[in-house]
């Protein structure tokens, strides 16, 4: 019997120079690599929580909004690879980029060969197959990462980073119980997982935003000295 074909990796990019598309695109296909364009921010957000991919190429300077907030976005929810492109050769800058949670960073102008290079070393150190994430809705809750979006019944609630970041694990993991040290070096990094007040103050506001109970939990279930469920 032979070997399954191996599923060639997706390679999104967000760039909105035409000819910086067209050449990654020619150069990443050239490679075996599936390729999906997007020439703004959002767009490349939507793209990446619709179809997934297994690496992202993020420009800096976008039309709509900064590279560095498009990548504070997508941080949210995802732990694609990230490499971002940029024409500012100021070492803060790339500091700032890595900091962000890019992965890996490429100066403009840059030559094609040294771009696959860093793109082969991301997915080889990377299980190939992460899927954006879908919106997640019951008993009239709706999240949408990719917008960054919450409702209930309709009518939009307006949350800080932090609370969209708690929603969104626990959207990511609904119907399981996602524990305390989990959604703290998620939501705040690896330095706060043992701060549980950080949680008790978030969960606090986000029941009060979204009308729920502590008592009779409409969504958002606690598990006392565990961790805490979005039912499903």
């Amino acid at each position: 019997m032979s070997p399954p074909e191996q599923r060639a990796a997706r390679i999104l990019v967000v760039d909105d120079e035409p000819q910086i598309r067209r050449f990654l695109e020619i150069g990443l296909r050239a490679q075996g690599y599936c390729v999906q364009l997007a020439r703004s921010g959002q767009e490349g957000l939507e793209a990446l929580a619709l179809n997934g991919a297994d690496l992202v190429v993020l420009d800096m300077g976008l039309p709509d909004r900064d590279g560095l907030e498009v990548l504070a976005a997508l941080r949210e929810w995802s732990t694609v690879p990230v490499i971002m492109l940029t024409v500012r050769a100021d070492e803060s800058d790339k500091v700032a980029a890595l900091d962000a949670g890019a992965n890996d960073y490429v100066t403009k102008p840059f030559g094609v060969q040294e771009l696959m290079a860093r793109v082969r070393a991301l997915l080889r150190s990377r299980p190939a197959g992460e899927e954006g994430p879908a919106a997640y809705e019951y008993r009239g809750l709706r999240i949408d990462p990719a917008r960054r979006e919450v409702s209930v019944d309709g009518v939009a609630v307006s949350l800080t980073r932090k609370e969209f970041a708690l929603l969104a694990v626990l959207a990511r993991h609904a119907g399981r119980v996602v524990t305390q040290p989990q959604l703290l070096r998620e939501v705040w990094g690896d330095s706060h997982s043992h701060d549980t007040h950080y949680l008790r103050i978030v969960v606090g506001r986000l029941r009060q935003k979204l009308g729920d109970s502590a008592t009779a939990p409409r969504w958002l279930v606690t598990e006392p000295g565990v961790g805490l469920k979005l039912l499903a």
